[in-house]
């Protein structure tokens, strides 16, 4: 089974597992007191296990079934059969850090979701494909003009700090998947360049 696939399966059992158990779900989220005083460093990645609601799972998952698939070739070639995995947990413990940082003595702060990784296989393949059409709310547009809107979107609501969206994880999930997926294969920077002169949508 693809590792993208088998990400989803495990992500959708365990969130719909939480939809109904409140104790799996305290257990898994991102509660910072817990990872400061009692080392539950598991919460680092288990946050993005669980969702507030099907609508946001929902959302994760059919942007990272699109999006993983195209992605997990590349990390697979550079890095190995689990070479996805683990660029996908690694863009889960980057994107949500700040965040922890932030909120380590902070008893009424949460967090979950999988928004995070999900932005850095995203971001990963707008390096690949920046011109290659997407859907946004029914609106197509070009990947890169994507990446350019949400980039702003996501600074500008980080920074009046409103609502119960994560958006500093997003920002760090993006360039956790841009940083990383240059580092695994150098020629796509290059590629990326080539590509942005050559518009094709």
């Amino acid at each position: 089974m693809p590792i993208t696939l088998l990400i989803i399966a495990i992500t959708c059992i365990v969130s719909f597992m939480a939809f109904k158990n409140s104790r799996l779900m305290n257990d898994l989220i991102l509660w910072p007191p817990a990872i400061a005083r009692q080392r539950e460093y598991h919460r680092l990645v288990t946050y993005g296990l669980v969702h507030a609601d099907f609508n946001h799972l929902l959302f994760n998952m059919i942007t990272l079934f699109f999006f993983g698939r195209a992605m997990e070739g590349l990390f697979t070639a550079r890095l190995g059969m689990l070479g996805f995995a683990l660029f996908y947990i690694g863009g889960l413990v980057v994107s949500i850090l700040p965040t922890y940082l932030k909120n380590r003595g902070n008893p009424n702060y949460r967090s979950l979701g999988a928004s995070g990784a999900v932005s850095a296989v995203l971001f990963a393949y707008i390096l690949l494909a920046p011109w290659s059409r997407i859907i946004v709310l029914v609106i197509p547009m070009p990947a890169i003009v994507y990446a350019v809107l949400y980039t702003g979107y996501s600074i500008y609501m980080d920074r009046r700090g409103q609502g119960n969206t994560n958006h500093s994880a997003h920002l760090w999930g993006a360039v956790y998947g841009v940083i990383v997926t240059l580092l695994v294969d150098p020629r796509v920077l290059p590629h990326f360049l080539d590509a942005l002169l050559r518009p094709s949508f």
